[in-house]
């Protein structure tokens, strides 16, 4: 068996450290002097880059290093990952691209339909990142007021129709869906349904992940934590007579040794306001995957040394990513070594696959594909499924 590892692309503008309070690397904010894709040419006149360049950049940074594909986050504040995944297709050779998107705002057929086209185009590359909304504000951003446990049955009915669909000839009476004798017809149909990355910790989302889920993707949580949940996942999929996979998304900050790397946390942590850190355990929507990630922070922060998650093994988990760029908190701070030693901690817990990040994205791509993955042991069925073959590592 094979570890896929992807590396995130970061939808909405990237930053040159940490600890940057706004995207220096993109049009997010108004570009300055040293900004890359797009930037300022000596002559102050804009250099005619755009951003999708920059993200074709760490694509192709993140192939040539090892990794297998990368994830296309989608959240209100980003590009769209439907409309950029066909530009770093064509940027890339056997890169991997994991489109995050939530199944309620676009019809399974059509989205079948847009699906086997993209997998003509690029050789079979496409994965789904299925996403069923976190609730709250950003859920009504999108004009969704369907609750939570309805909307994981939404997705459920989706993939269903998507998956019928592809075989052509399909009908459907559901709940949310309706489908007369449609889908895709050859050569679409003859084209491979993506893999599915779904996500998700609530009852409703487990129930939804056994009937559905290739990989099941978590935030990273302290073992004893994570364990309950995989065995609940494992056991919902097994009534459905399928076998569970399971992958896992965080940040990596890594260095030559744990000093170097708990001083770059340290650069980043200094300019932080009071305001600054307690919004990180402010609730947002109905999320049980937030809820999980807040319950280990302590309620008062003062320090980022209040942020290390599971201190009785080792340092090396901190709760505090999310305090410098939206998503998960947890994730792993430390040397090469020490990095790849919790990647083989959790690989030896049942994990499968990876989606890493670190930031700025186009440097930390090489760091990590270099530096960290080659260190990782594995467990004994397991290897590094690289972007190229020449590039296989064994765990």
């Amino acid at each position: 068996m094979a570890v896929d590892v992807y590396w995130r692309l970061p939808m909405h503008g990237c930053k040159g450290e940490l600890g940057i309070r706004r995207p220096n690397r993109g049009d997010w904010s108004d570009p300055i002097a040293g900004n890359l894709a797009p930037g300022i040419a000596r002559d102050g006149s804009p250099d005619d880059n755009r951003f999708v360049d920059h993200l074709a950049d760490i694509a192709r940074a993140a192939e040539i290093s090892g990794f297998y594909g990368g994830l296309l986050p989608s959240f209100p504040n980003t590009d769209d990952p439907w409309t950029v995944a066909p530009a770093i297709a064509r940027e890339t050779k056997t890169f991997h691209f994991m489109i995050a998107f939530q199944p309620g705002f676009i019809h399974p057929v059509h989205a079948a339909r847009m699906s086997a086209s993209l997998q003509r185009a690029s050789n079979g590359r496409l994965v789904y990142n299925i996403i069923t909304g976190g609730g709250g504000p950003p859920q009504l951003w999108w004009g969704d007021r369907v609750a939570h446990d309805d909307r994981y049955a939404r997705t459920s009915e989706f993939l269903d129709v998507l998956k019928g669909s592809w075989a052509g000839n399909f009908s459907y009476e559901g709940r949310f869906y309706r489908v007369e004798n449609g889908g895709l017809q050859s050569p679409l149909s003859e084209q491979p349904i993506p893999e599915i990355y779904f996500s998700g910790s609530s009852d409703a989302a487990i129930v939804s992940a056994g009937r559905h889920a290739d990989y099941y993707l978590s935030h990273l949580e302290p073992l004893d934590s994570l364990r309950p949940k995989l065995d609940r996942v494992r056991e919902r999929t097994a009534k459905e007579g399928r076998v569970a996979k399971f992958s896992l998304r965080f940040d990596v900050l890594a260095r030559r040794t744990p000093e170097e790397a708990w001083a770059e946390v340290a650069r980043a942590w200094s300019p932080l306001s009071k305001a600054d850190i307690d919004r990180v355990n402010r609730p947002i929507g109905d999320a049980t995957g937030f809820q999980r990630q807040r319950a280990f922070r302590p309620a008062v922060v003062t320090h980022y040394d209040d942020l290390h998650v599971d201190k009785h093994i080792g340092p090396g988990l901190w709760g505090g990513f999310n305090l410098f760029r939206g998503g998960p908190g947890i994730g792993v701070v430390g040397s090469y070594e020490q990095a790849a030693q919790w990647l083989d901690r959790y690989l030896r817990a049942g994990i499968d696959s990876f989606v890493l990040a670190g930031t700025p994205h186009l440097e930390e791509a090489f760091r990590v594909g270099e530096e960290v993955l080659p260190l990782v042991h594995g467990r004994a069925d397991q290897q590094v499924k690289p972007s190229r073959p020449w590039q296989a590592v064994a765990i």
